[in-house]
């Protein structure tokens, strides 16, 4: 990999916006192909029956929108500015985001040693395809106020796949490195660890030997049972109670036998579930970085489905969409649980500037939520080595961090509740 260096940076700079325009138009396809209306829009789709013949150079990323502004009877006046926009900025975006995560390093702190040309271009080209599915997966929930499983599910395998066979694509644990660094010096003795270490399960904590592979079962039965939980989210589920919990069982099992799709997910489970078994049994770095995805996973989208049920129940409308659990399930499988629970509560700052001026200006009361989960995703990513330098004294506590999360919840609900009481008695 050190090979790749050795090119002159303006060189891969202009090299990356190039192939950032083409992930752009890959963006801009999925947007529109996966989306439940899907449209003929993309060059790379088949045109609408009515459309004039596509030439080649309208397939050209960026520029051959500009032809494309033919098609605006179809699609509408201005359809071609989004697109273009896109893949305009996926252009700068990945050159941009190259420049900074490879060329300065940007995810380590000063005085730490980056770790080796490989693991930063494996943490490079995990967080393109992180942000490459989230941008599809905002651009279909600003259009349609959903994020399909199509966008979710493919991005959740190919993180925990990254996750087994290159940990080092993990964000990296930056706890107390320049401090040990200093000190090392100071003392006369050999730079301690002075390359960081990716993030585990136990993060900034030490890892346990009880967490390691085979042949500790504990940590595989951890691992199967979250592989496990994420298949059955996935499934097809009805859940009536109204009739007894006897019936509410009965019509779920009735409902699982009869959908298509559920003899599909249960062949994915098995086949993730030997996966992990190998794994397990190869142990070492890649079980830790297997692990810390599938809890990642479970914990990241577990969290948001504790909100949506929490504010159905007390809102009595549905608060969040489904979408928005296996998206931040798969934001949890690529950077791990702790910079996703960062996510969790960095987002509604986000959401409350950006949804009060959509409702000011275009006097829209349903906001799509996924949006500003993926931009503080990306917040999160390029500014990691302040965020964890600032949170990890609050990760360090270590089982008393899921306590507070649960206390917030409780509040949450609490404060849920007064504001339904204060909308039913002064706005009803």
């Amino acid at each position: 990999m050190n090979w790749l260096l050795e090119i002159p940076l303006a060189v891969r700079l202009a090299a990356l916006f190039a192939m950032g325009a083409c992930v752009g138009a890959l963006v801009n396809l999925g947007a529109y192909q996966f989306a439940l209306d899907a449209r003929p829009i993309s060059p790379w789709s088949r045109p609408a029956p009515q459309a004039p013949p596509r030439r080649w150079f309208d397939r050209l990323p960026i520029v051959g929108w500009l032809g494309l502004r033919r098609e605006s009877p179809l699609h509408g006046a201005a359809f071609w500015l989004r697109p273009m926009a896109v893949e305009l900025a996926c252009g700068l975006g990945l050159a941009a985001l190259y420049w900074w995560e490879v060329g300065l390093s940007g995810l380590i702190l000063p005085g730490v040693r980056p770790p080796s040309a490989a693991a930063l271009h494996a943490q490079y080209v995990c967080h393109v395809v992180l942000i490459g599915l989230m941008l599809i997966g905002s651009l279909i929930d600003l259009d349609e106020r959903i994020i399909p499983d199509s966008v979710t599910v493919p991005g959740t395998l190919f993180a925990l796949a990254a996750a087994a066979l290159c940990p080092w694509s993990l964000l990296p644990d930056l706890k107390r490195l320049p401090q040990a660094a200093a000190m090392a010096n100071l003392l006369g003795l050999a730079p301690v660890n002075p390359q960081p270490d990716f993030l585990r399960l136990t993060s900034p904590n030490a890892w346990p030997e009880w967490l390691g592979g085979f042949p500790h079962a504990g940590p595989l039965l951890i691992g199967l049972a979250c592989w496990w939980l994420w298949c059955a989210a996935l499934m097809h589920r009805t859940w009536y109670t109204r009739h007894g919990l006897v019936r509410a069982v009965a019509l779920l099992l009735a409902r699982l036998r009869k959908d298509q799709s559920t003899g599909r997910i249960v062949v994915l489970g098995l086949i993730g579930s030997a996966g992990i078994v190998a794994g397990w049994f190869l142990g070492s770095d890649y079980w830790a970085g297997l692990l810390t995805a599938l809890v990642g996973m479970v914990a990241s989208g577990g969290l948001v489905w504790l909100v949506r049920i929490i504010g159905t129940a007390v809102l009595d409308r549905e608060a969040m969409g489904f979408g928005d659990v296996t998206l931040m399930g798969m934001i949890g499988a690529f950077l791990g649980w702790q910079p996703s629970l960062v996510v969790f509560f960095l987002a509604p700052l986000a959401g409350l500037v950006l949804g009060l001026l959509t409702l000011v200006l275009r006097r829209e009361r349903e906001i799509p939520y996924g949006p500003f989960l993926c931009l503080a995703a990306v917040l999160v990513i390029v500014r990691w080595a302040p965020v964890w330098e600032w949170v990890y004294p609050v990760f360090a506590l270590g089982i008393i961090v899921p306590l507070v999360v649960l206390a917030c919840l409780v509040l949450m609900a609490l404060m849920l509740g007064i504001w339904r009481l204060i909308k039913e008695r002064l706005f009803a």
